[in-house]
């Protein structure tokens, strides 16, 4: 069986993919230093626990498990610290990823699929945001993203190294069979932190800004399954693999759902009332990201099969809270759970 590196397979996307891999007939090779990600989620593969700052690592375990390809995750990913502690963002992000880059040059591995984001596309000018629409990151996180998409481009046109770029929107849900979930810290998506304020570990969910120019005046999001993002992982290692082009796909449902309907969602699945407290819009937010997606649909062969948002917040709801049924029909999707373990992962 095919070996694959996943620099970050110990984080909440890394994870699920190791999984998705897994069943998928691949060996997932978990690469990471737990700075932010958790031993525990690592279940389908080994882990080797390292820095991608350490290039010597990167060639043994390349070399010790024969490994074919790299899905690289690895990467600080907090919007607000990138704009307070630039320089960690492009230290981490980006010269670790040359590291890496350097590593897989010598060690003659031709096969990469990044983790990237919409945060490269900045305050978009038309909607839903094509793969073609203008890159400009309004922060250093952003930045950091799309100095690497440009590093793969270069390389692959140097070194004959394949590569696909995944622009995600806003990730969210936990693995349909409760195995893993998600857990940041500090927590600064969305959907988790509405569940925390329905299960009293918050006392309220602030709302940033409500006099935008959408439906109810909150921020419109592109939600997509976590599951369905490692989904389209495989996918793009598959189509390299067949020889297909290098390029970029946005990985997204294409319906903007706003902060409200979230909140709205969580207190439907958990019959709970959640408190909500407005505040001030924050810098760079933009009003309304949702994802042009037909290009991974038609070339990755890639259907989201879990990204309606109640089948989204039912998958959280499960795993954040035991108390829930383990098991319930949504729709016409079937999702079988188990309450999470002491130790949750992300």
């Amino acid at each position: 069986m095919t070996a694959v590196l996943l620099t970050g397979g110990a984080g909440y996307v890394g994870s699920h993919t190791a999984k998705a891999l897994a069943c998928a007939g691949f060996v997932p090779i978990a690469f990471d230093n737990l700075s932010n990600g958790h031993r525990s989620a690592v279940k389908w593969g080994p882990l080797v626990v390292g820095d991608l700052a350490d290039g010597r690592l990167i060639r043994e375990t390349i070399r010790k498990y024969d490994t074919q390809a790299v899905i690289h995750f690895a990467a600080d990913a907090y919007v607000g610290e990138s704009m307070s502690q630039p320089l960690k963002y492009f230290r981490n992000n980006v010269a670790n990823t040359l590291s890496l880059l350097e590593a897989l040059h010598d060690m003659r591995v031709r096969d990469v699929v990044f983790s990237s984001s919409c945060a490269t596309y900045g305050i978009p000018t038309k909607i839903p945001i094509p793969e073609d629409h203008l890159q400009c990151p309004v922060n250093p996180y952003g930045e950091s993203k799309l100095v690497v998409e440009r590093m793969l481009q270069w390389c692959g046109g140097a070194y004959d190294l394949g590569w696909v770029s995944l622009r995600y929107f806003n990730a969210a849900g936990a693995d349909p069979a409760g195995e893993i979930g998600e857990c940041h810290s500090p927590e600064t998506h969305l959907i988790p932190l509405v569940i925390q304020a329905a299960i009293g570990e918050r006392r309220a969910v602030e709302i940033f800004g409500n006099d935008y120019q959408t439906q109810d005046g909150t921020a419109v999001r592109d939600y997509v399954h976590v599951t369905d993002l490692a989904d389209a992982h495989v996918r793009a290692l598959e189509h390299l693999r067949r020889g297909g082009e290098s390029r970029a796909f946005n990985l997204g449902t294409g319906e903007g759902r706003s902060v409200l309907e979230v909140v709205a969602s969580v207190e439907r699945v958990s019959s709970r009332p959640i408190a909500s407290r407005k505040c001030p819009r924050r810098p760079g937010d933009p009003p309304i990201l949702v994802a042009d997606s037909r290009a991974a649909r038609e070339v990755l062969g890639w259907n989201p099969r879990y990204s309606d948002l109640e089948i989204i917040v039912r998958s959280a709801w499960r795993w954040h809270s035991p108390r829930v049924s383990l098991k319930r029909e949504i729709g016409a999707v079937k999702i079988e759970v188990a309450a999470p373990p002491p130790d949750r992962t992300a």
